[in-house]
């Protein structure tokens, strides 16, 4: 059977990155969680985080923005549409 549920340790590892990170996106409303004994993220929405997360700049999570990418040495700029 399919893993649909992951834990925070599980979901940071995942997402390659640390458990208070996982922590602080949920906290924010970012990422959705539940608790079931303790907190674990259902795997449709890890998915929906990527999607939804793509082209943007998630390291400071108090000011998102959209990534910036140079292109043949121009400077552009990628808006996300939802």
């Amino acid at each position: 059977m399919e893993d649909i549920l992951f834990t925070v340790d599980e979901a940071s590892k995942l997402l390659k990155t640390d458990k208070p990170t996982i922590r602080k996106l949920i906290d924010k409303g970012l990422l959705n969680a539940l608790r079931l004994g303790r907190l674990k993220v259902r795997k449709v929405e890890i998915e929906r985080f990527l999607i939804w997360a793509e082209d943007k700049d998630l390291n400071d999570l108090d000011n998102i923005k959209d990534l910036e990418y140079v292109i043949q040495g121009r400077r552009e700029q990628f808006k996300c549409v939802q």
